[in-house]
């Protein structure tokens, strides 16, 4: 059996997401929504009315016990009504295996899966934008002499020109140190200058370094998107031109796409095994479906005042039964109608289709395979039927299907004389 590739994870991802959309919009859907709401909103208020009951003086506290128990009994019927809608969701699903499938497009235009690279615009903004631009060190201006001003009047007659003196003196031999210190600092610069110019040429050198180095990578990552698309093409064409030699392994490819493009509820696994044969133009199917103990026992969920709970109310074994026969025989009309209409070329002309199961047989306690439904069927055959119309079950017994007489017991078909030598 061929393994998915590419292609078949495109479609069923695309699918996937598609059907969960088309779920969500349907009538037990938005009324599981609802009541999801509702029990939020309930919650919050019993919360409050809660939080009501803790802050009531003695004068209020009867009736804020009496609001609070009413709050009480509304959130506990939110919950069960809750918990009916998410029963009757999952219920309808189970219900609708074929009416979805006869809704849904079944045909795969193959070509329209081939896809074109698709790159992000190159980005590295760390280095990207050149270094600022350098600001050398300067010198400091140089010191000019201040000399001390010269005594006047009585000052310079009384001692102030011998001061006077002293201060130019020291005026002067500050100066010089000052200017020798300024020249030396200044004869540095030069030197500094070029130690600036040669790390801000190094940092440069090493962000231009980086950023080739990051186109490198986003080239490099460029390629392998383009080296994806190519691949995920080329798996296109060549699984197109199998398909029109009637190649085996491309028909099983295309089976598996088919079948996988329609996937079914989240939480019922249904897995199929297939051989194509070419010369008889036949496929032979078989696909296992959940046993009867995955479904759902209940019927509803009531609160019961009395007792302050939920309680469960079991399904009838009539209801339970009905219930996994209209499985069976759903999911068995799909999968020939899915394969059919998905091959407009008509490279299939038969399916041979088995339906079984893996469950604990109640008589040994062990997990045992059970065959449930054996058909064969021709093309002209069954796309002569108009399924939006039929009974699943009549349908079956018209292609004188060999049908387990109460498929929710596990009682097995028999198969001694083959899905083609059925007898009357």
């Amino acid at each position: 059996m061929a393994q998915r590739g590419i292609i078949a994870e495109i479609l069923y991802q695309n699918q996937k997401a598609a059907r969960k959309k088309q779920q969500a919009a349907t009538a037990a859907a938005k009324r599981n929504l609802t009541a999801q709401r509702q029990l939020q909103q309930a919650a919050i208020r019993l919360q409050r009315a809660d939080a009501q009951l803790q802050r009531a003086t003695a004068a209020n506290q009867k009736h804020a016990e009496l609001e609070a128990k009413k709050m009480h009994v509304e959130a506990m019927e939110a919950e069960a009504t809750a918990k009916n809608a998410e029963l009757d969701e999952y219920n309808e699903m189970l219900e609708s295996l074929l009416a979805d499938s006869l809704s849904a497009p079944i045909s795969i235009d193959l070509d329209s899966l081939k896809t074109k690279a698709e790159h992000p615009p190159f980005s590295a903004p760390e280095f990207e934008s050149p270094l600022p631009p350098l600001e050398l060190i300067t010198a400091a201006p140089e010191p000019e002499y201040q000399e001390p001003p010269s005594p006047k009047g009585f000052g310079a007659a009384f001692g102030g020109k011998k001061r006077h003196a002293e201060e130019v003196a020291a005026a002067t031999a500050s100066f010089n140190e000052a200017h020798l210190k300024w020249k030396e600092e200044t004869a540095k610069i030069p030197s500094i200058q070029l130690s600036q110019m040669q790390a801000h040429q190094r940092f440069e050198e090493e962000r231009l370094a980086k950023l080739d180095t990051a186109r490198k990578q986003y080239e490099v990552e460029c390629e392998e998107r383009e080296n994806a698309a190519r691949e995920a093409n080329k798996e296109i064409d060549n699984l197109i031109a199998g398909i029109s030699r009637s190649d085996k392994d491309a028909l099983q490819t295309y089976v598996s796409i088919v079948l996988e493009n329609f996937p079914y509820p989240e939480g019922f696994l249904v897995e199929h095994e297939y051989s194509f044969e070419p010369e008889l133009k036949e496929l032979n199917l078989t696909v296992a479906i959940p046993g009867p103990s995955s479904l759902s026992t209940i019927r509803e969920y009531k609160f019961n005042k009395a007792k302050d709970e939920i309680i469960e109310v079991t399904a009838t074994q009539k209801q339970l039964k009905d219930r996994y026969a209209t499985v069976v025989y759903s999911v068995a009309l799909r999968s020939l109608h899915e394969i059919f209409e998905a091959d407009e070329a008509g490279h299939i002309q038969t399916i041979a289709l088995s339906v079984n199961t893996n469950d604990i047989d109640p008589a040994t306690g062990k997990m045992e395979r059970v065959a449930l439904l054996s058909v064969a069927v021709d093309r002209d055959s069954f796309q002569s039927y108009d399924l939006s119309k039929v009974v699943p079950l009549a349908t079956l017994q018209h292609m004188k299907a060999l049908i387990s007489k109460s498929p929710f017991d596990l009682i097995p078909i028999d198969q001694s004389r083959g899905v083609r030598n059925r007898g009357a």
